[in-house]
C-alpha cells in the first residue's frame, strides 16, 4: 500500500493555524506540527513537502511574525502497511486535540483539520495567496503601487478535497460519516475517562504563537505502520535491503563509478567522486 503518514514539527513556539494547502487525504494542523494521510508515487512526496513547508514556513511565518529556523527538524514519512492501520491512523489524526486536554470535542479544534469534510461535503474553498504574481507586479508598477502581501488582489481560490480511504471506496457516503462518528466518540469517550481538565478552543486561540511548551515530546518515529508484528519484521527486513543496495553503490560512485545502480526512489550523494568534493 503506498499511503503514507506524514508527521511534521515546527520550531518549539506554536506555529499558528492558518493554512492552505491541496490535498486528497485526511490531515489536521495542530498549533505546532500537523500530521497527514497523503498518496505518494515516486519521488512526489519530497517535492510536494518541500512546496508544503517552505509555503507554510514564508506565509505563516510572516504572519506570526517569525525569527529564525521554522520548522525544528525533517519531516518524517511511514508507510502504512494495511487497512487496520490504516483507520488507525485517521483514528490517530482525528484525536489530535482532545487526546492532549486541548478541546473537549474533535469538532471544536479551531485549527485545520479534515473532520468537516469527513462528514459533510468533501470539498472546502480556501484561498492562496500567490506572492509570485505580487513580485511580478511590484517590477511593473514600483513598489509604492503594490498592496501588503495579504491584499485580495493576490487571493487565489484553493479547492481542498478529502478522499474516502482506499478500503472505505466500497462504502456509500453515510455509511462512511457513520464510520468516522464512530472513532470521533471513541476518542471522546477515552478522554472523558482519564478526567483531565480542558483548555478549551478560546483558550487554545488566545495564546502567542511564539509561546514555547513546558513539556516537549520526543518520541521515536516509527518505521512504519501495521496491525500485526509480522508485517513490521518484513518492513524491517525490506529497509535493511535498502540500505545495503545504496551503501554499495554509493560507495562506487564515490570511487568513479557513475553507473552504479542505486535502489529505486534513492538519490546519489551529492558530491562529485574525487580527492575534491565539488557540489553538483
Amino acid at each position: 500500500m503506498e499511503l503514507l503518514a506524514l508527521s511534521e514539527t515546527a520550531s518549539e513556539r506554536s506555529a499558528g493555524e492558518i493554512i492552505t494547502l491541496i490535498l486528497r487525504q485526511p490531515l489536521t494542523f495542530a498549533s505546532n506540527h500537523f500530521h497527514l494521510l497523503v498518496w505518494a508515487r515516486g519521488t512526489a512526496l519530497a517535492d510536494f513537502m518541500q512546496y508544503l513547508r517552505a509555503n507554510l514556513s514564508k506565509k505563516v511565518g510572516r504572519l506570526v511574525d517569525w525569527s529564525g529556523s521554522f520548522w525544528e527538524r525533517r519531516y518524517s514519512a511511514e508507510p502504512v502497511l494495511d487497512d487496520t492501520a490504516l483507520v488507525g491512523r485517521l483514528r490517530y489524526v482525528l484525536a489530535h486535540g482532545v487526546k492532549e486536554g486541548l478541546v473537549e470535542r474533535s469538532a471544536e479544534w479551531p485549527g485545520l483539520t479534515c473532520l468537516p469534510q469527513l462528514l459533510g461535503p468533501a470539498r472546502r474553498l480556501f484561498q492562496w495567496f500567490n506572492w509570485t504574481k505580487r513580485w511580478s507586479k511590484r517590477g511593473r508598477e514600483g513598489m509604492e503601487a503594490v498592496q501588503g502581501r495579504y491584499a485580495q488582489e493576490w487571493a487565489e481560490p484553493v479547492e481542498l478535497e478529502v478522499a474516502p480511504l482506499p478500503c472505505w471506496e466500497g462504502l456509500g457516503v453515510e455509511e462512511r460519516q457513520g464510520v468516522v462518528r464512530g472513532l470521533v466518540e471513541q476518542v471522546e469517550a477515552e478522554a472523558q475517562t482519564r478526567g483531565t481538565p480542558v483548555m478549551g478552543a478560546r483558550a487554545v486561540r488566545s495564546q502567542h504563537p511564539h509561546t514555547r511548551p513546558e513539556h516537549l515530546k520526543r518520541s521515536q518515529r516509527p518505521l512504519g505502520h501495521a496491525s500485526s508484528r509480522q508485517a513490521l519484521k518484513q518492513l524491517r527486513e525490506q529497509y535493511r535491503v535498502f540500505v545495503a543496495a545504496f551503501r554499495e553503490a554509493a560507495a562506487r560512485w564515490r570511487q568513479g563509478d557513475f553507473s552504479a545502480p542505486f535502489p529505486l526512489f534513492s538519490f546519489p550523494p551529492r558530491v562529485v567522486p574525487g580527492r575534491v568534493a565539488l557540489i553538483l
